[in-house]
């Protein structure tokens, strides 16, 4: 389930690194929960 995010947050690093990676950090955070 995490490989999805990481991946799709790969393709964007060019446009917005800091929001892909903060949004990663959001679903890991409500997956835990």
């Amino acid at each position: 389930m995490v490989v999805m995010p990481l991946a799709l947050s790969a393709c964007n690093t060019m446009e917005g690194a800091g929001e892909d990676i903060e949004a990663a950090g959001e679903s890991v955070q409500d997956a835990a929960e």
